[in-house]
Order: structure tokens, then sequence, then C-alpha cells
């Protein structure tokens, strides 16, 4: 699993150009049973990924932070939101906030996520492959695929199946 990381950089950035035209097509016209098939596509592949073997994500961004995501997190640690703020938290050029730094504060040695049952919205969704009206986060998923084995996974059979 770890080579496979470590030469998903690459990989991606060899199919960066590829993957743009493609999306490209799908935004202009997509077929109408995109969900469907994206939705088979990502439960497929996560039927053989272990994210626990990887957390790549974890290790190399850092989750959008909605107000609603702090809220729950400081409760969860008994603190006001401000605190967890001020603890964890920055905020980015796109006024959001995100983790202080990276890899996640929250991610162990062994790769299990300590706030699991409250993580962000935006973790809880990660690499986004199952998402309505997929064709509108290309952009997105242009930007995990060279970060989630699974997403590079997914958008191939995804080229495969739909020409």
């Amino acid at each position: 699993m770890q080579d496979q990381i470590n030469n998903l950089p690459k990989h991606a950035k060899d199919k960066h150009n590829q993957n743009k035209k493609f999306f490209a097509k799908l935004k202009k016209k997509p077929p109408k049973n995109l969900d469907y098939i994206m939705q088979d596509l990502h439960d497929l592949e996560f039927e053989r990924t272990n994210c626990l073997e990887c957390a790549n994500c974890c290790k190399t961004t850092g989750p959008l932070f909605t107000d609603k995501d702090v809220d729950r997190i400081a409760k969860h640690f008994r603190m006001k939101s401000q605190h967890f703020i001020e603890q964890y938290l920055r905020v980015d050029e796109d006024n959001d906030f995100v983790l202080q730094s990276v890899p996640c504060t929250f991610l162990g040695a062994d790769n299990y996520c300590s706030i699991y049952d409250v993580r962000p919205k935006a973790c809880r969704e990660f690499p986004h492959t199952d998402r309505k009206k997929f064709q509108q986060i290309s952009n997105l998923t242009l930007k995990n695929v060279a970060i989630c084995p699974a997403a590079f996974n997914i958008v191939e059979a995804m080229k495969e199946k739909i020409k």
C-alpha cells in the first residue's frame, strides 16, 4: 500500500490532462445515470479498499470545518467552540476554518481517528466519489486522485465505464 501511496502523485500527474479532458466532456453532457454509476464504482472500490491502511488524506491535507463541525467537536471535548478554534484551527485564505497543521492532530499512529464519531463533514464524505451530481465537483476530484488511491481507482474505472 505504501508504494501505491508514494507513486500516487506521479500517476495522478501522468493522467491529469486525460482526466481534465474527460471531466470537461462529462460536465457538458453527463450520462443520465451518472449518480448510479458513481455509487456502484464507489461501493465496489471501497469493498476492497481499507482506509486504515492508508490515511493519506489525514496525513497530507486538512478538512474544512463548518460551524456545525466546530460546535459538535467542541462539545465532544467538553470545551467552548471558541476555545476549540483557538487550540486546533486557523482561518485560511478563503476564510474557512482549517487545521493549524497536518498531519491531522486527531490521527493516531495506527491511522485511527480519535474523533471519528464526530469528525468533520468533509472527512465523512471524502473522497466525494459518491456525491450526487458528481460532474459538478470535477476540480475537487482532480485534486483527490493525487491524494486518495481509491479516488484514483474510481476515476480510472469511471473512464472505462463511460466512454
